[in-house]
């Protein structure tokens, strides 16, 4: 990867050598060094890493913010990175490498709008994620609760219940699709019977799939 494509040109202007930079001498912080050799590998670096001169500090180009970032960049033989400058002492500096890991420590996630984005992408590769963390968080998502409706939709005046919501799902690969009552019960039934016959439940997928096709050949004969 060139170094233009490595680094945008919006920070081209912000390059310094890696070999100029040093990590920050007490970081507490343990990161994912392989998901981040991965991001700069897929994405390139699309935002600066933050630097201290050291002018207060007697330690120079000593790296504040992103000090995982500059070990990915190093162990990708990359001979450039972007910095951002700042000239702070050690208090100072000592808060920022806190509060740069702190804030990621407090931040959460609406795990449901995740695991929405990550089945829309068309690959996992360079979010950090892969398939069986993504099928963790569908199996993590809670399903919503029953809609009430005003009327039931016949006359009576009673309120009605959308319960097909709280049933549960069918999941393949990342494509979870949510399935009512009635066709949970009707699954129950299949699956009993499969087991029943088979005295295993190996290839009941496949059993499910193979009747859909012969119905689907009935229809058109």
């Amino acid at each position: 990867m060139s170094t233009a494509s490595r680094i945008p040109a919006s920070l081209a202007d912000l390059a310094v050598p890696v070999d100029e930079l040093t990590p920050y001498h007490r970081n507490p912080r343990t990161g994912d060094l392989d998901s981040i050799t991965e991001s700069l590998s897929t994405h390139g670096q699309y935002r600066p890493i933050v630097v201290n001169r050291g002018t207060l500090t007697g330690r120079p180009n000593e790296i504040l913010a992103g000090n995982h970032t500059y070990k990915a960049a190093k162990q990708l033989g990359w001979s450039d990175i972007a910095v951002t400058w700042l000239d702070v002492d050690d208090d100072a500096a000592a808060k920022i490498v806190i509060v740069d890991n702190r804030t990621s420590d407090l931040a959460g996630y609406d795990t449901v709008l995740l695991a929405d984005i990550l089945q829309d992408l068309p690959d996992l590769q360079g979010t950090g994620y892969d398939q069986d963390q993504l099928d963790q968080l569908l199996d993590e998502t809670a399903l919503p609760a029953p809609i009430e409706l005003p009327s039931d939709g016949a006359g009576t005046g009673a309120a009605a219940t959308v319960d097909y919501l709280q049933w549960g799902y069918m999941q393949w690969s990342s494509t979870r699709v949510r399935i009512t009552q009635a066709e949970v019960e009707l699954l129950d039934a299949l699956y009993k019977r499969f087991v029943d016959d088979n005295d295993s439940d190996m290839g009941f997928g496949w059993h499910v799939l193979n009747e859909e096709h012969r119905a689907e050949e009935g229809a058109t004969a």
